[in-house]
């Protein structure tokens, strides 16, 4: 398990309304909103968008300490919202944290190492589960949680269960698999979309083909240049 990052932001205090959030954005800051259990009225307030965009590019769980005025929240991103056509942050949510109150949240699970059923045995890595909900305190909030598969073998797995979550109540199901080392895909399997279908022989002028299933009655034989009646082709 990896403890969250402590990233320092500066703010600034802001008017609302849509025309100073837009000029605030023309001016490359970001409008935000802060709340918490102990927060009195939420805190209105902007932070650079260059900095802010650093903050997004880190795929794990940090602890964002922002200082407006002086006075320092200790807070976590809760929300941020995107332009549609540019991608650019537009507004984001921060939620302030405080000691006695457990926060919800989602933390990424990080593969390390490289199995021995993949090494040795050709095997493959399925991981079905890329993030794990939690409820926590936040002085036990982990940036990530990380999970050494180095010994696994072909058929093996591990489960929710498996994590270090002293502390930490898991919001999914513990038998919930992290990552599981499934066989080789067989040669079969491999080259089975290879195989085409056989063109059909082109017959000659005048011949017909019988339908599949579909014969001549005992002793009747069909004229050249006559169709036969058959039963309808079925399939099951």
């Amino acid at each position: 398990m990896i403890t969250p990052e402590v990233v320092d932001l500066e703010g600034k205090k802001r008017e609302t309304g849509r025309k100073a959030a837009d000029a605030l954005r023309d001016a490359m800051r970001v409008p935000c909103v802060m709340y918490g259990p102990e927060v009195d009225e939420n805190v209105h307030f902007s932070i650079d968008e260059l900095e802010f965009e650093k903050v997004l590019s880190e795929s794990k769980r940090q602890i964002l300490n922002i200082t407006i005025d002086g006075e320092e929240y200790e807070t976590l991103l809760k929300e941020v919202e995107f332009h549609p056509l540019t991608d650019r942050p537009v507004h984001a949510d921060f939620y302030v944290m405080a000691d006695d109150h457990k926060v919800t949240l989602s933390v990424p699970i990080k593969l390390e190492g490289t199995p021995v059923g993949v090494t040795e045995g050709g095997g493959r890595i399925f991981q079905p589960m890329h993030i794990l909900r939690i409820r926590v305190k936040p002085d036990l909030i982990p940036g990530a949680y990380t999970v050494d598969i180095s010994e696994l073998e072909i058929g093996d797995s591990l489960h929710v269960r498996d994590l270090e979550l002293e502390g930490i109540i898991p919001l999914d199901d513990l038998g919930r698999t992290l990552v599981t080392i499934r066989p080789p895909k067989s040669e079969a399997l491999l080259t089975s979309s290879l195989i085409t279908e056989e063109p059909e022989e082109e017959l000659e002028e005048g011949e017909e083909a019988l339908e599949e299933g579909e014969e001549l009655a005992e002793g009747e034989e069909a004229e050249e240049g006559e169709e036969t009646e058959g039963d309808e082709e079925t399939t099951e």
